[in-house]
């Protein structure tokens, strides 16, 4: 049995988690996965010093993991942190000037040189997350990427990134959940 996407069916929660353990331990990042997290999370810190902010985008299930980081980021955190994820905004945007640009235009009202923008993206391929990686770099806003969906030829985000992170399964579910505790590994306490 099969989804919806062509991609067969886990058997067991065994195979699941098996599948998410995988996933996470074999992100594809340049540096290794470790140390990027480390340069990641000083780009944060470095961007809430200097009056700077981390900004969040994602689609779906992506906005709903950009949201809930920016709020974790800044409570547990310390790092200034916010979601373009206004429903009002987006509308208007979307209305005003084609859903391609709800996000690069936030970034052209909001941004600022040397804001960090994590870009979500489990295809890699949305066009409203492209544009924004473009004006983020047009802008001078440091860029980190996080997909998934190796196998397909629409994820051009997963090279646009200072970093980039790209989660080795063409599951979506896989995909999200391991942004969201790669993300979150970001910011926990070491002990």
């Amino acid at each position: 049995m099969k989804n919806s996407t062509g991609v067969p069916l886990l058997h067991s929660v065994r195979e699941y988690f098996e599948q998410l353990r995988s996933a996470i331990s074999n992100t594809e990042v340049e540096g290794g996965t470790e140390s990027a997290l480390k340069l990641m999370r000083g780009c944060f810190e470095k961007a809430t010093t200097e009056g700077n902010k981390v900004i969040f985008i994602g689609n779906g299930g992506s906005n709903a993991i950009a949201s809930h980081l920016a709020g974790d980021i800044s409570k547990n955190g310390g790092i200034r942190a916010i979601a373009f994820n206004d429903t009002p905004t987006l509308t208007m945007l979307g209305n005003d000037f084609g859903y391609e640009s709800v996000f690069s235009k936030q970034l052209e009202f909001y941004g600022f040189k040397n804001d960090v923008l994590v870009a979500i993206s489990s295809s890699g391929g949305s066009t409203n997350i492209l544009r924004a990686a473009e004006k983020a770099k047009e802008i001078g806003i440091r860029l980190f990427t996080f997909t998934g969906m190796v196998r397909t030829a629409e994820n051009r985000l997963k090279n646009m990134g200072e970093l980039n992170f790209v989660v080795p399964s063409t599951d979506y579910g896989i995909v999200e959940i391991a942004h969201l505790s790669l993300i979150h590994s970001v910011i926990e306490k070491q002990v």
